[in-house]
């Protein structure tokens, strides 16, 4: 049986896929791994099936050792990997032999890592995922000391012939989302909507999984009466009463009270996975289809 073992899990790891679908109706959420894209190159790596579970790292600092002999790939944000004692580099393949140890830093660029393993983590499911979701407390939970992982056998390709996969470095500088309207845009004057555009907003450290925080101009509303709750989904710009802005993360709630001012596009919305605190986020409206 191949595994992997914990030797530090750091802040915080998590078990993710591409989570769970179809179980709204009984208030659980999608979840699954939040940066779709670095989460995919992972697998790709490795030669996985596209939903297969991964380790999802916040910031770094994390260790593991081979139980067996492994193929991993780390993607996602960047730091000098150290494999076996010597350096490595993320965004490819890295062969590792029974009782190597790999070292992820303290992320240098972004603040979410992803480590793959060919053939996949492999645990019960929950609801058809191995998921952790942070807030129904569904599906693992975050890794600890000297956890052991299982690895499963579900690797479909070979692993690519490929030095290192030329990807963008998550930026240091400003993030950009695009938005649209979203379903209570009335509830807000032009003066609020105007300023959803001129902030430099900054990522607050209250900022998880469930959603990220602004930090920046107050947005007022024009329309004061309470709000049914209603359906939400991941980039979703809620305002709460104070008139601060919070967007929806992978484990956000079902359902919310707060209007929605507007909503970050499927397109961009991964971008927010890779988000300091500290960081400026700069909000445009999305243009075309």
């Amino acid at each position: 049986m191949k595994a992997l073992r914990v030797i530090n899990p750091g802040p915080q790891s998590l078990i993710e896929d591409r989570g769970r679908y179809g179980f709204t109706s009984l208030g659980v959420g999608r979840s699954g791994a939040m940066d779709r894209a670095a989460f995919a190159l992972a697998n790709r790596l490795v030669g996985n099936p596209k939903g297969a579970a991964v380790i999802e790292i916040l910031l770094g600092g994390a260790e593991f050792e081979a139980q067996s002999d492994l193929w991993i790939a780390v993607t996602g944000a960047w730091g000098v990997l150290q494999a076996a004692n010597r350096p490595a580099e993320p965004n490819c393949a890295i062969r590792l032999e029974s009782g190597d140890r790999l070292s992820i830093p303290f992320a240098e660029h972004g603040i979410r890592y992803y480590l793959a393993v060919r053939g996949g983590i492999e645990i019960p499911e929950t609801l058809g995922s191995r998921s952790t979701d942070t807030l129904a407390d569904l599906g693992p939970q975050p890794l600890r000391v000297a956890d052991e992982l299982s690895i499963g056998l579900s690797s479909i390709d070979p692993i690519p012939v490929v030095d290192v996969m030329p990807v963008r470095l998550p930026p240091q500088d400003a993030i950009e989302l695009e938005i649209r309207p979203g379903p209570r845009r009335g509830w807000f004057g032009p003066e609020s909507w105007s300023r959803l555009f001129s902030t430099n907003w900054i990522v607050s450290p209250r900022s998880d999984r469930r959603g990220i925080r602004l930090e920046g101009a107050a947005l007022s509303r024009v329309k004061q009466e309470e709000l049914l709750s209603e359906g939400a989904i991941p980039g979703a710009i809620q305002v709460s009463p104070d008139g601060v802005p919070t967007i929806l993360g992978v484990d956000h709630p079902v359902t919310g009270g707060y209007p929605v001012i507007a909503v970050v596009t499927d397109d961009t919305v991964d971008r927010l996975a890779q988000a300091r605190p500290g960081q400026q986020l700069r909000l445009v409206l999305a243009t075309g289809r």
